[in-house]
């Protein structure tokens, strides 16, 4: 298959082109640096690959969770490019969850199977999943939902591993008497995960493809914070002249 993925969840920018059964890959400084470099190094990439756009098969994009100005960025060149693919015919589009990635990024480099994917959600958080690697599938099976809450919330079964990125700015507070291994979702894990992913029908048009956000909201408007203070203000006992 002709694949392009890239991952803009977290600091670091990943991407990654199969051409045929050649891979070519990099990965540098993401952030506020990945919205400006995004497109330029997935041109370059592809030119070093020998693959245009009028040859791609899909686009694969680490839908989320993560940094919400990261997932944007990535669904919406996603989806751009998927658009214009194939002279304006387009291709489809691969939303792949990032905490699978991190699991499967795992999976390759330490051999895990069992595996509590985690990523650092900022605001004292962290997002969370179990996976587990079916082999008789070559597939993960993950919970359904994904979990949102403080380092010490994050429940590990016994025998499972850690994997992602959280262990360093929580230390102890996550999972310490747990094994861990630091995992990103990085492009080349969504390549690995793609076929099965492809076959299963997971990808869609590019109009439908969107990020996954777990934490609804970050910021609150001008209205409601002034909202908020009142209500906390006539919510709050006064004392008796």
């Amino acid at each position: 298959m002709n694949l392009l993925a890239f991952d803009t969840s977290t600091d670091t920018l990943s991407i990654a082109v199969q051409h045929g059964d050649g891979v070519w890959q990099h990965q540098g400084p993401g952030g506020a640096q990945a919205s400006a470099a995004l497109i330029p190094t997935v041109r370059a990439l592809m030119a070093q690959a020998g693959l245009s756009f009028q040859t791609l098969d899909a686009i694969a994009f680490g839908r989320g969770p993560g940094s919400f100005t990261g997932l944007r960025t990535a669904c919406a060149v996603a989806q751009g490019l998927a658009f214009g693919a194939r002279g304006g015919q387009g291709v489809p589009v691969l939303p792949v969850d990032t905490l699978l990635a991190v699991a499967e990024e795992a999976r390759q480099q330490f051999g895990c199977t069992q595996v509590v994917a985690v990523l650092d959600a900022r605001m004292d958080e962290v997002y969370h999943t179990r996976c587990e690697w079916q082999a008789a599938s070559g597939q993960w099976l993950a919970d359904a939902d994904f979990g949102l809450g403080k380092p010490e919330s994050v429940q590990v079964p016994a025998g499972w591993t850690v994997a992602g990125n959280a262990r360093a700015p929580y230390g102890e507070r996550l999972a310490p008497g747990a094994h861990h291994v630091t995992a990103l979702p990085t492009a080349m894990a969504l390549l690995r995960l793609a076929p099965a992913l492809i076959a299963a029908g997971a990808a869609v048009a590019a109009s439908d493809a969107l990020p996954r956000y777990i934490r609804d909201k970050v910021a609150q408007t001008t209205a409601e914070r002034a909202a908020l203070r009142a209500a906390q203000a006539a919510a709050t006992p006064r004392d008796p002249a």
